[in-house]
């Protein structure tokens, strides 16, 4: 890899974990866009627009993860048979409570950090500074959103 002075070989085991992390992001999508679509209740206002918030982000991850995946001269998957396979993110039915939906996304959030730190060990095996930097990003602010998901489920104090 002249350009990005990687070694191939090296450079392997990062994008089969990004390929993980490329289908956590497309299950997580897909539960997102099923709770912003059934939430119901007191909270309908505050989760509708979270939800969306939160699937839109993942789909621009998703696009920049497929393309760091291109740019190590890989090719990512595409295919939501494969991606229910590498996933360790599961589908989840959207017609549950409000509660139980906040639980599932942050569910889903430790699952992609847990991912997304597979991919920084393996980039640093393989002196990979521009996967370990898009990581970077990503791990701040899916910390951030899931402290305050977090907050959200717990009583308020009086």
């Amino acid at each position: 890899m002249s350009y990005l002075d990687i070694n191939s070989k090296k450079v392997k085991p990062v994008v089969e974990e990004l390929n993980i992390l490329l289908a956590n992001y497309n299950l997580y999508y897909q539960n997102l866009r099923g709770f912003h679509w059934n939430v119901v209740g007191k909270n309908f206002f505050d989760l509708h627009e979270k939800f969306e918030e939160l699937y839109t982000d993942a789909r621009i991850k998703i696009d920049e993860i497929a393309e760091r995946i291109l740019t190590l001269r890989h090719h990512p998957e595409n295919r939501f048979s494969a991606y229910a396979k590498q996933a360790t993110i599961a589908e989840k039915a959207s017609l549950i409570s409000d509660q139980d939906m906040v639980s599932c996304v942050l569910d889903n959030h430790e699952e992609i950090l847990k991912q997304m730190t597979k991919v920084v060990n393996k980039a640093e095996d393989a002196g990979d500074e521009g996967t370990i930097d898009l990581m970077g990003g990503y791990i701040g602010s899916l910390e951030k959103v899931s402290w305050m998901l977090d907050a959200w489920t717990k009583d308020s104090q009086k």
